[in-house]
């Protein structure tokens, strides 16, 4: 588990991000677990105004430290996107259900030619057999499921979010 610093943009309380916050919020990306007295060494500065500089960017909405899993290294060989059409039953409710099933770490309602898509993970051919033919089958307004297999992953960035200058 690597701990990763992730920022949203959700909060109304966004605060304006200079040189500094942004510097800090790139070395905890790369190790979330850094102290506060390594990121004041890198950069020149004293631990007090990191723990400040952190505090205010939590506080704010701005950033969190949070835990991110390696799927590859908990045990899970594959990555899908999959496709559900829904038929007699809002695109929602099926969307809450599929959000209870462990396997499944992202689901949208979305609008094109799917009702939802969700990103799965499964740990082998097996796993994933179970998933979509007894699990995925058995929920109600699941009208049909189009699989897409990852089958060379470029980019799994959980940690990314655009910024915009506030100023």
């Amino acid at each position: 588990m690597n701990k990763l610093a992730s920022v949203s943009q959700a909060s109304s309380d966004l605060i304006s991000l200079d040189e500094l916050d942004y510097a800090i919020i790139d070395l905890l990306r790369a190790d979330g677990r850094l102290p506060y007295r390594a990121i004041a060494r890198e950069l020149g500065l004293t631990e007090t105004t990191v723990r400040s500089r952190v505090k205010r960017l939590e506080e704010s909405g701005t950033m969190r430290v949070v835990a991110v899993t390696d799927i590859e290294a908990a045990g899970y060989q594959m990555l899908l996107a999959i496709g559900v059409q829904v038929e007699n039953r809002s695109p929602s409710d099926v969307a809450a259900d599929l959000a209870k099933i462990p396997e499944i770490f992202s689901v949208n309602v979305v609008v094109g030619t799917h009702d939802v898509e969700v990103l799965v993970v499964a740990e082998d051919l097996d796993a994933l057999n179970n998933l979509l033919s007894e699990v995925l089958s058995s929920i109600s307004g699941i009208r049909r499921l189009t699989p897409s297999l990852a089958v060379n992953v470029l980019k799994n960035q959980p940690d990314w979010v655009p910024f915009h200058d506030q100023a």
